[in-house]
């Protein structure tokens, strides 16, 4: 079992420039954080793959767009049938105030002689029986229909609700696992890349406003756009008239949130972006909070937190403000079109050409087809910003991959912990090598100590063992098999790994031990412990072994942190062991004991030691000096001093009066 890797890693002069050029040039105040590049958004293709995520829900989308042709359906039939609700009341007022003994037609026809032609032609086009008032057994039978109508509306609609929240959610779900997996295919060179709180933010807040926008519109633009449909064919259905007039408004609505829309999209890239460019920022400064205060940069930290959060508000207000224009100008463009109705309407109920109910109906469908056209141009707003964010994912999940596993891994015979570097070649940039031709052979329980200056190589040398960078030329083999041929777990499983920078996570003391091998029992990991010299501080604790720690190691020192990590690596028992200045945070007198502890823990596995501090790996069976990628010297602790080289003028410049006073 391996523990994560560093983002330190040696001789990386390109990724430190890629990050410089990342965060922009350097200004009063300006120590960490920064701005990207800002990108172009392609809306139409990322739309679409936002619409294939919901792929897998294609029988429940089919359900919702089916309910919601049920609902829309009685929602549009429900103004029609109150309509004639109209009719049947209005044909009482009139028919109760005409003599009985009258027809219809006699009193159409009296008004045409009496030289009222307008009021005959409004009643021509009113059934009304002289002499009878209001009926209201049909009234009451419409209005029940009409109760019945609705009710079934918001019945079907609460289903597809239902049905549309789980088709979403569903798809979120997946979307959460295909970049977790993503992730873990990711190589480590994107990751140092990438400021933390950059990724963290495509992975929660963006994948939220995802999920939050399909929430707030997928149903809704369906609605409206059946809405649309069955309210344009009912108008036309009373009136081709009015329906032309009512049509009006559509070229100039679609206009108005095309513009305005183009205009907005920008600033919702803008918001998104500036959104993960503050979460690094705030991320960073939270996990260095201590070093901020120590070198009394809290107002430098308070001042660029200020730029990004005002960035972040500007680009925020500038996107909502200019989406938010297209509602109120929809409400103007739809109010100007129910006037052009009510008139057109009654001049049309004067001439006969329609009854009162028919109007009455028509004004109810101009107001739900503007509505439904408001509504859509008003979630413009938030389809742009779900789009922007869907955008950001798909980066991370288009992000170049680590090499794919081999279809037929292979595995060593015994895994017994030879190692061998074959003319091997490594650069984090094309076009600056790092390593060069470099050669090793190690033999299995062997320790090699790796010493040399910052940025020599030796982390890199680590990583292209444990496969976190794939070698430039030559090849690395494990008991005679190219590692490449072998798949990453195979070869990590064999491999156990304690760095500098220490890493636990949230739990207690008992479980972050147990990291190390999986299915260990308590005894396992109380005896690691006391090899590694925890047990020690952990009895001293109140809750020992179940003492919980949250993921920076509140609660306990670093020195203590390192030897839990150190314990981990104890239980796993690998057949080979890569520790990276492992006891660089311990005091002397417990770097002896684990120096001892882990002499215990390598005997008959192959080390690889790390160290600066020389005293460490003295008696490592043999020692490399590396300079610019190359090995300058080998040889043992005794050889090396003698041969009065690189190795012998670091140990006495460095280390000879220590090692004098631990002796």
């Amino acid at each position: 079992m391996t523990s994560p890797t560093t983002s330190r890693q040696d001789g990386r002069n390109s990724s430190s420039q890629d990050a410089a050029a990342r965060r922009g040039p350097a200004g009063p105040g300006r120590f960490m954080g920064g701005q990207g590049q800002e990108k172009s958004l392609d809306f139409k293709g990322s739309s679409k793959r936002v619409l294939n995520l919901l792929r897998p829900e294609r029988t429940t989308v089919g359900a919702v767009l089916t309910l919601g042709v049920l609902s829309v359906g009685c929602a549009v039939v429900g103004p029609k049938v109150l309509g004639h609700a109209t009719d049947l009341i209005f044909a009482g007022v009139v028919g109760r105030g005409l003599r009985a003994d009258l027809t219809r037609d006699q009193v159409i026809e009296g008004l045409r002689h009496q030289g009222k032609g307008g009021i005959a032609d409004m009643l021509a086009g009113v059934d009304f029986t002289p002499g009878q008032g209001m009926d209201f057994n049909a009234i009451g039978t419409v209005l029940l229909w009409v109760l019945a109508i609705y009710l079934a509306s918001a019945c079907f609609g609460v289903v597809q609700g239902r049905l549309a929240a789980r088709a979403i959610n569903n798809t979120v779900f997946r979307l959460r696992e295909s970049v977790e997996a993503k992730i873990a295919r990711l190589p480590l060179s994107y990751f140092d890349k990438q400021p933390r709180g950059e990724v963290l933010s495509r992975v929660t807040n963006d994948i939220d406003n995802i999920g939050q926008s399909m929430q707030q519109t997928m149903g809704q633009v369906v609605n409206s756009l059946l809405s649309i449909v069955g309210v344009l064919a009912m108008m036309f259905w009373i009136s081709p008239l009015l329906a032309l007039v009512a049509l009006v408004s559509v070229p100039l609505s679609v206009i108005v949130a095309a513009k305005v829309g183009k205009k907005a999209q920008p600033q919702f890239i803008a918001q998104w972006r500036t959104t993960g460019t503050l979460n690094a920022h705030i991320e960073e400064m939270y996990t260095g909070h201590t070093l901020v205060k120590v070198f009394g940069r809290q107002k430098e930290a308070a001042e660029i937190f200020q730029q990004e959060n005002e960035a972040l508000y500007a680009s925020s207000f500038k996107a909502q403000f200019i989406s938010g224009i297209i509602q109120p100008s929809m409400m103007l463009i739809g109010n100007l079109n129910y006037v052009a109705v009510a008139v057109v309407g009654g001049l049309r109920v004067a001439s006969g050409a329609l009854t009162i109910g028919d109007v009455q109906a028509f004004i109810q469908y101009s107001r739900q087809f503007s509505q439904p056209l408001t509504q859509v141009a008003s979630m413009a707003n938030l389809v742009q910003s779900g789009v922007a964010s869907a955008e950001r994912v798909f980066e991370l999940l288009d992000a170049p991959e680590q090499t794919p596993e081999p279809a037929m891994p292979e595995r060593p015979a015994e895994l017994r912990g030879r190692v061998s570097f074959e003319d091997v070649s490594f650069r984090y940039d094309p076009e600056k090598p790092l390593i060069e031709g470099l050669s090793l052979k190690v033999e299995p329980g062997h320790t090699v100590a790796i010493v040399g200056p910052t940025g020599a190589g030796k982390t890199t040398m680590v990583n292209l063992l444990m496969r976190f960078y794939e070698v430039s030329g030559g090849r690395i083999t494990l008991d005679g098999v190219d590692i490449a041929a072998m798949s990453r777990e195979e070869l990590r499983s064999g491999i156990g790994m304690v760095l500098q920078d220490t890493w636990l996570f949230g739990g207690t003391i008992a479980e972050n031990i147990a990291y190390g091998s999986t299915g260990a029992t308590r005894e396992q990991v109380i005896e690691a412990a006391k090899a590694a010299h925890v047990d020690r501080f952990v009895r001293t604790l109140p809750d020992g072994y179940d003492t919980v720690i949250d993921d920076e190691g509140t609660g306990v020192s670093a020195g203590e942190k390192q030897l839990i990590t150190i314990a981990r690596a104890f239980l796993a028992q690998p057949s080979i062991l890569v520790l990276d200045e492992a006891t660089s945070s311990v005091d002397t007198r417990t770097e002896v004991l684990i120096q001892r502890a882990m002499a215990r823990l390598r005997s008959g596995r192959t080390s690889f030691v790390i160290a600066h501090r020389l005293s460490t790996i003295r008696d490592a069976d043999v020692i490399l000096v590396m300079e610019n990628g190359s090995i300058v010297e080998q040889g043992s602790h005794t050889e090396l001093i003698a041969a009065e080289g690189a190795y012998a003028r670091l140990y006495q410049a460095q280390f000879a009066q220590a090692v004098a006073e631990v002796d």
